[in-house]
């Protein structure tokens, strides 16, 4: 009986830890660069979920995604996709910009 039990402990381990059940406690949101803006500008995404951004840029210049309040930045290359994993985000709006464009490249994440 005490083996029977471990195996089924163990099983239950396995399938709360697989990838498969650690994806679906996260959330993928695509962000482009084009025109050396951001779209979309204004990104809602879950509260306390574990976010990946994935940015991929279309123009011809690189571009850098960079939010303060969450302390994140990146440099995207021309024509390349980077992830940024934001992790799980309080509520509440965190402005985010492009170093290399700042008059055009702009949003915010909005955490609901």
């Amino acid at each position: 009986m005490l083996a029977l039990a471990r195996i089924v402990l163990a099983a239950l381990l396995l399938a709360v830890l697989s990838p498969a059940a650690m994806a679906a406690d996260e959330t993928l949101v695509k962000l482009t660069i084009k025109n050396h803006r951001f779209s979309p500008e204004r990104l809602e995404i879950p509260a306390r979920t574990k976010v990946i951004l994935l940015i991929k840029n279309e123009d011809a210049e690189p571009e850098e995604f960079e939010c303060l309040p969450l302390r994140r930045e990146k440099i995207v290359f021309p024509g390349a996709e980077v992830r940024v994993v934001l992790g799980k985000v309080e509520p509440g709006e965190y402005p985010f910009f492009g170093e290399y464009h700042e008059a055009t490249a702009k949003g915010v994440l909005v955490v609901r």
